[in-house]
């Protein structure tokens, strides 16, 4: 039996042409299943910078896929201070704190315009349930999320904030790659304050950090935009090696 006619223009806007479909969908996916997919998938306008995909305290309905644009997901504590939890780039899924209790724990906002895709969470299920190729997808997704939040400890456990500032760049680093961006010339979606809140650290201090970084020649600091000048030094600095071992490693390695 033949396969149904293929809506082009249809496509052209869902998950056939989609910049970031091999992010979220596993390789190799059937033309049926693609269908089946794109038939659940919910095309958002576009979100303004500032606006919240969910709220702490919503119930889980539906997970976010950005196509273009950043997010960051937000713990608001009961003083009402702001604690950044994880920030999130093109096709990474966005909304998965809520898979435990049904409920999300914190809020995602818009770093910059973006255009998401809205996946009702109930559909997904039962999808995924008939596609085994996608199940195991999500659980991949699911454990680079958990992967990300292990991450996060390992920066806020670091006594020294350049060292902190080195991790989270390295991180960020190795992800923009991971979406076809460059992995050097880094445009920071987010800003320093969200980098401090997200580090644990004080503003000025992550400013003091960029700038000793700078001054030693591990990164060039233009605004938003950093230049990852010193590839091996900021990969010591992140790894928490220090000067003398890495020079016996390049020494005897």
């Amino acid at each position: 039996m033949s396969n149904p006619p293929i809506d082009l223009a249809t496509l052209r806007k869902g998950c056939a042409h989609c910049s970031v479909r091999d992010l979220c969908l596993p390789a190799g996916i059937g033309h049926g299943d693609l269908l089946r997919l794109d038939e659940i998938v919910k095309r958002k306008r576009p979100v303004a910078r500032g606006e919240r995909l969910f709220h702490g305290g919503d119930p889980l309905a539906s997970v976010f896929v950005a196509r273009d644009g950043s997010f960051k997901t937000v713990s608001v504590t009961e003083d009402g201070d702001e604690q950044v939890v994880g920030f999130h780039l093109p096709g990474e899924l966005v909304g998965l704190d809520a898979l435990g209790t049904g409920v999300h724990r914190c809020e995602a906002v818009a770093l910059t315009e973006a255009n998401v895709c809205e996946i009702p969470m109930d559909q997904l299920e039962q999808v995924a349930a008939q596609l085994p190729t996608l199940q195991k997808q999500l659980l991949k997704v699911i454990g680079q999320s958990v992967g990300r939040d292990q991450d996060h400890m390992q920066m806020l456990v670091r006594k020294q904030a350049n060292e902190r500032i080195a991790l989270f760049l390295h991180g960020l680093s190795e992800r923009l790659v991971n979406i076809g961006q460059s992995g050097s010339a880094l445009v920071l979606p987010m800003s320093r304050e969200d980098i401090a809140r997200f580090l644990g650290l004080a503003l000025e201090t992550v400013s003091r950090g960029f700038t000793r970084l700078q001054e030693d020649g591990v990164i060039e600091v233009s605004g938003r935009r950093v230049l990852i000048a010193n590839r091996a030094e900021l990969d010591r600095l992140a790894h928490g090696a220090p000067a003398a071992e890495q020079r016996r490693r390049g020494t005897h390695g």
